[in-house]
């Protein structure tokens, strides 16, 4: 039996899990290419949970059974976000960047209530999400100054909305299409295909690196490489749940800019904690509290409802 407690408290450590990817990408992008890291990352990812699944013989036949849904999930979630989000994150300036894959669970929200027929926005969504995105920007204000200037700042900015797009997409497809393939074996073959495919994307792009690569590169591919594993699958199982809506489970996502903030604090001695960006992390958890204490009241209101 699932609760909405369970579910939320599952999401908040997937949210937790993504909130150290940023810190960790930059510091291993100072040593190989875009793609080809994100290519490597995902494939180590998708053998990380392989001894995890299932036999090999129900392993293949679910993914034949689903390749659909295990393609899209690959195509959406792996390659075209992350190849959008790793080139768009290096063409605008980081707060700004930060503010757009901070927005992510209002383009989930639109997304999801175009797609699914029983996920529409309602005035507490709106209300959440309005919070949650002026959270985002105290924090990303807090630490660097908001513009945007050169066309190409333009393009990233698009870049980065595509990528929350393809990301939203990929959550409502596995939520709908996804039952019947377990939710580790969705997520161990679309990490994997995805990262083949961004792989050989980045050979004629990137080229082949050369030279050897110093320990903190490799310790940095095996935090990434693990993340990912566990917090797709888990995110993978929490959408895959029955009664879970993709835009309420991606409101939780809004916490992931304030926990990087803190988590800046605590590893890069340049960063400080400012005033703006410990007030936007307040923001962002009274917003969130008030969404789960309101939408409990209404869920309280429709079974009295009901019994009567």
């Amino acid at each position: 039996m699932y609760t909405k407690g369970n579910t939320i408290f599952w999401a908040i450590i997937a949210c937790l899990l993504w909130s150290t990817a940023y810190a960790s990408i930059k510091l291993g992008l100072k040593y190989d290419t875009p793609l080809h890291f994100a290519g490597i990352r995902f494939i180590i990812s998708g053998l990380i949970i392989l001894p995890f699944t299932v036999k090999p013989a129900i392993y293949i036949k679910m993914v034949l059974d689903h390749w659909k849904v295990v393609a899209w999930v690959s195509i959406l979630q792996t390659v075209i976000n992350y190849a959008l989000f790793y080139h768009g994150l290096n063409l605008v300036p980081g707060a700004l960047g930060a503010v757009i894959v901070g927005c992510q669970p209002l383009v989930t929200a639109v997304v999801a209530s175009l797609m699914h027929d029983n996920d529409k926005l309602t005035r507490n969504k709106i209300i959440t999400i309005v919070f949650g995105i002026s959270g985002v920007v105290l924090i990303s204000a807090g630490r660097q100054i908001l513009k945007l200037g050169t066309l190409s700042e333009l393009l990233g900015v698009f870049m980065l909305l595509l990528a929350n797009a393809s990301v939203a997409t990929s959550n409502v497809v596995v939520s709908l299409k996804s039952k019947g393939i377990n939710p580790l074996v969705l997520s161990s073959s679309s990490l994997f295909l995805g990262g083949v495919i961004l792989y050989l994307i980045s050979l004629p792009i990137e080229g082949i690196p050369h030279g050897p690569k110093p320990a903190e590169y490799w310790y940095i591919l095996s935090w990434l490489s693990f993340m990912a594993a566990a917090a797709f699958s888990l995110w993978f199982k929490l959408l895959q749940r029955p009664g879970v809506k993709v835009s309420e489970l991606n409101l939780w996502k809004f916490i992931i800019p304030g926990v990087g903030a803190m988590l800046s604090w605590l590893l890069v001695p340049s960063e400080r904690p400012e005033w703006l960006t410990i007030t936007g992390i307040v923001v962002i958890i009274v917003a969130l509290l008030m969404y789960y204490k309101n939408s409990n009241e209404s869920a309280k209101v429709v079974s009295s409802d009901l019994q009567s």
